[in-house]
């Protein structure tokens, strides 16, 4: 699997989601800038309902993703019942800000360090 160095953010959006496994996992609706910190805060990714409609939005790690240049997809190495069970937001209520202990949370749910913890490491 090939990783990729570069893409604009706006071409990100509806890139098709998959577990290791193949199993489609939503897509990405959007990416989320810490303008503070200078990183990707985190990727929005659509998950569940049909056809748009009854799908909840999750904040998902950047680190989280990785490209696959065979299928041109992002693979999110996550159970599906982790997903499921992850804190979401409405299509119609994303959060406005890089609060640290929501990010945390988020964080922590997916299993990885926060990036700006990450930045005090080294």
């Amino acid at each position: 699997m090939q990783t990729r160095s570069i893409i604009r953010g706006k071409d990100i959006a509806d890139y098709s989601v998959r577990n290791p496994q193949g199993e489609d996992l939503g897509t990405i609706k959007d990416v989320v800038i810490d303008t503070n910190e200078g990183r990707v805060a985190y990727a929005v990714l659509s998950f569940g309902g049909v056809l748009g409609f009854g799908d909840k939005l999750f904040a998902v790690p950047w680190e989280a993703l990785r490209y696959n240049a065979t299928d041109d997809t992002f693979v999110l190495d996550v159970p599906k019942e982790r997903l499921e069970n992850a804190p979401g937001f409405d299509k119609d209520n994303w959060p406005t800000t890089a609060e640290r202990g929501w990010l945390t949370g988020m964080y922590s749910h997916y299993g990885y360090t926060p990036y700006w913890e990450r930045r005090m490491e080294r």
